[in-house]
């Protein structure tokens, strides 16, 4: 890295990456409080609702195929700008669908520019990592976070005032068109190599392999404490509907905690004993958890397990870009399209291990995949690395 890199960080990229993740985050998140409505005027069952909430991530890994490939011909910032003005403009198709297979058509398309703004925001966050010469991209993640809570909110806000899907998605329209080009004109726009722009993901590296699969089962468990949670403690712990969704938010406070954190434990501790360690402690809070049963032990739980799982979507992110034989983007994209896999399969596979069994039982799968991100995690250091980005 060149000495002017090091001594003149590009700040004004990192902060305009930044609200892109948050907003990328707030967007979604302020659709889901909507469902339970969706669902009634639809007059979808528990079923057809999941069937049809799967275009989302459907979408998702289709566009994650194409888009590494993309960031490596236009570059990042390019590409954040159309697929941020896409995720914008197509975000009203939601409350417009007037039947289920609408719904799955309008997520698919939404879920696709979602997927690939994950990609290039990711990709730019890599470019302006690499020009601060230290790990950083954990605190992108965090915002990501913190861009989840403010969407729920205004989601909510938007219900009790009495606002529809359509008209707030349409507002959320409005503002992603009135930020997209003041985001994107402050971003770096030479990360892009034009040799390289393949379409296809880099699976014979078994570098990303490995990521892939640390990154599946992280997500997959992040997605199956977002869906399962408040069923757990409202069916098996037994506590009330009101109290049902602390498992959740406790999960959430402790990832962003995580992932405001990771950037300094990465430098102090090395990203494989940051990742493995933090999975050690997630997997064995949450067995606790789930042997004793109870309400404050299952919060305790949950709160170590988002502690968890913090660290290992920026990290992996990092290690494929840094070690991938492959344009950083195309290794980004085989990352992702791992950990959207994991994600999409994490609810549904709780579902059929607890009509099988138990809730109780079916979440246990979750601290058995922490344990293999620890395993997993020890490689880490033995790969090979951007210099600066403390993997070692």
């Amino acid at each position: 890295m060149s000495e002017a890199a090091v001594h003149s960080p590009p700040r004004r990229a990192r902060v305009a990456t930044a609200i892109v993740f948050a907003v990328h985050a707030a967007v979604f998140a302020a659709w889901t409080p909507h469902v339970p409505a969706v669902k009634d005027r639809l007059e979808l069952n528990d079923g057809t609702l999941g069937l049809t909430l799967l275009g989302a991530p459907v979408g998702s890994v289709v566009a994650m195929l194409l888009v590494g490939g993309w960031v490596a011909r236009w570059g990042s910032r390019r590409v954040v700008l159309a697929m941020f003005v896409a995720y914008g403009v197509a975000s009203p198709l939601l409350g417009l669908a007037w039947e289920p297979w609408a719904l799955f058509v309008g997520l698919a398309l939404w879920g696709g520019f979602q997927g690939a703004l994950d990609v290039a925001m990711n990709s730019q966050g890599i470019a302006v990592e690499a020009g601060y010469g230290r790990p950083i991209l954990s605190s992108f993640h965090a915002w990501w976070s913190f861009g989840g809570f403010v969407g729920v909110g205004l989601g909510a806000v938007a219900i009790a005032v009495g606002l529809d899907l359509t008209t707030q998605m349409f507002v959320v329209t409005g503002l992603v068109l009135l930020l997209a080009f003041p985001l994107t004109k402050a971003m770096l726009g030479d990360d892009h190599a034009v040799d390289e722009h393949k379409l296809g993901l880099p699976w014979r590296d078994k570098r990303v392999l490995l990521l892939g699969a640390i990154m599946f089962a992280g997500l997959l468990c992040e997605g199956a404490v977002g869906d399962w949670a408040a069923l757990y403690l409202r069916e098996t712990v037994g506590v009330t509907a009101e109290r049902a969704g602390w498992g959740y938010a406790v999960f959430a406070a402790l990832m962003f905690l995580g992932r405001v954190m990771g950037d300094r434990w990465v430098v102090r501790f090395g990203a494989a004993r940051v990742v493995g360690g933090l999975a050690a402690v997630g997997a064995v809070g949450m067995a606790v958890a789930l042997v004793v049963g109870e309400f404050w032990m299952a919060l305790v739980g949950f709160g170590a397990f988002g502690l968890g799982l913090a660290c290992i979507v920026p990290v992996a992110f990092s290690a494929a870009a840094a070690q991938s034989d492959a344009h950083a983007a195309q290794a980004i994209a085989g990352v992702a399209t791992a950990g959207w896999a994991g994600f999409l399969l994490g609810p549904p596979l709780i579902g059929l291990l607890a009509h099988a069994s138990s809730q109780s039982w079916a979440l246990a799968i979750l601290p058995v995949l922490c344990l293999g991100v620890v395993l997993g995690a020890r490689s880490l250091g033995r790969s090979r690395t951007r210099p600066g980005q403390g993997l070692m």
